[in-house]
């Protein structure tokens, strides 16, 4: 037996936050004869859609979109002139992207470039890319060249500039660290000056376990007195969602350590790997489309909620091999995509409330409240490596409604695609449901005052 409690008149102060972000927005046509998820899309109430690797895919636009050197495709033109820019297609993809009620969250820099290399190159002059960004942010904020003014908040500048393949090849940075320092510096500080109300970030490391790197790239920060509106950093999940929070850990202690304590962390792309090459990589990708991939998300966005973290988004909404979310036959949602669902129902709720389980290697909870509705998310999860057990779990409800309560229980498991299990009357502040769960499955217990 397991056992799990929640105290729904226990308010912890903190805010359900954002964890259900993901990168890339809806995709698909509303106006051809194809599929699309732009209406699951908005029914998972995803707040935050990062803008990274968006050329990938044709229907954003592809190789015309979001990079700055594919919007500003000659770097020896006139930036003060509109007719430099190329704006149409991210126009297109950024209207989509808000079209479902999500917020785009902006990369200034390059796709990934495994093989030739475009807009990874060392930027031959630092501070005119950083005017070109400029740019780009005044068309989509100021209405610059025929522009919009949608507020877009957050923008990023780069992704993983010490990203290296096992070949040793770096498909993200074409120069040093130390180069890349220089670089980054002079983009902040132009922007943030430019924009001051804006949250200007990054750098998207790879990861904070390279403590030698992220060593160096924050004392330079610190050294250059930047005032960072937010760091971001990756973590694939080698085990399981607790890799997660280990690495949560790993990058606040260096933000501690080089006094950025205050400064929000994002971690803006996460997922399972077990492994990168040969056979760990391939079970990864077959994973994280079932119920694996969606505990592990589950589990990742609960563990997160109470970690120090600001924000986290899932790398990939986008249809591509890393999309757990939709399948890229059709878009149609995948066991992956409910977990979004789930959290959202949290997140709506906006308070987060006291939870807790006697086996946290393996059940991740969280809860919120509005002070009229309230709700339990709850995942069972198991590594690879262990063996596939059920497990019978008591839930223990606390600070139920006065006057009676319906609870219902919806789930996600081989059968359920977070449809309704069961529904339970308590007519006391406080009760127990005993759930017997497949490894690999997930619950929202929804929790309404019975009408007088």
């Amino acid at each position: 037996m397991k056992n799990v409690t929640v105290d729904f008149s226990k308010k912890t102060g903190r805010a359900i936050k954002p964890m259900h972000a993901v990168n890339n927005g809806p995709a698909g046509s509303r106006v051809r004869q194809t599929r699309s998820n732009f209406d699951a899309f908005r029914a998972a109430g995803i707040p935050y859609a990062r803008t990274h690797d968006s050329s990938f895919y044709t229907g954003y636009g592809g190789e015309h979109t979001v990079d700055v050197h594919r919007i500003f495709k000659n770097f020896d033109a006139d930036e003060n002139l509109p007719e430099s820019y190329d704006f149409e297609m991210t126009d297109m993809y950024m209207a989509d992207i808000l079209s479902v009620g999500t917020k785009p969250f902006y990369r200034l820099g390059a796709s990934i470039e495994h093989q030739k290399k475009y807009g990874t190159r060392v930027p031959k002059d630092f501070a005119k890319w950083a005017r070109i960004c400029e740019h780009i942010i005044r068309h989509y904020n100021e209405g610059w060249a025929d522009g919009f003014r949608y507020g877009i908040e957050y923008w990023e500048i780069w992704n993983e500039p010490e990203c290296k393949n096992a070949d040793g090849t770096t498909p993200c940075w074409q120069g040093t660290i130390e180069q890349f320092a220089e670089f980054f510096i002079t983009a902040h500080r132009h922007l943030k000056g430019c924009f001051p109300h804006l949250k200007i970030g990054g750098p998207a490391l790879c990861s904070p376990w390279n403590e030698q790197l992220v060593s160096y790239l924050l004392g330079e920060f610190k050294k250059a007195e930047l005032s960072l509106d937010f760091f971001s950093y990756h973590c694939y999940c080698w085990v399981g969602p607790h890799s997660l929070r280990e690495t949560i850990e790993q990058a606040q202690k260096m933000l501690e350590k080089y006094g950025f304590a205050d400064t929000p962390a994002i971690l803006n792309e996460w997922n399972y790997c077990k492994g990168w090459l040969g056979e760990d990589f391939e079970f990864s990708m077959r994973a994280i489309k079932g119920l694996f991939g969606s505990s592990l998300t589950m589990g990742g966005m609960l563990l997160a909620q109470k970690s120090p973290l600001a924000m986290l988004m899932y790398y990939e909404a986008r249809p591509c091999a890393w999309s757990g979310m939709f399948a890229t036959e059709g878009l149609y949602p995948l066991k992956g995509y409910y977990p979004f669902v789930f959290f959202n129902e949290l997140y709506k709720l906006t308070n987060e409330v006291e939870t807790t389980e006697d086996d946290g290697e393996h059940l991740m909870t969280g809860a919120a409240t509005d002070g009229t509705e309230s709700a339990l998310a709850l995942t069972y999860f198991l590594s690879a490596d262990e063996q596939a057990t059920p497990a019978t779990v008591r839930i223990a409800l606390k600070g139920l409604p006065e006057g009676g309560s319906t609870v219902t229980t919806r789930v996600i498991d081989a059968d359920h695609d977070g449809t309704p299990l069961r529904e339970d009357v308590f007519t006391t502040r406080e009760g127990a449901l005993y759930l017997t769960l497949a490894p690999h499955t997930s619950l929202l217990l929804t929790v309404k005052a019975r009408e007088q």
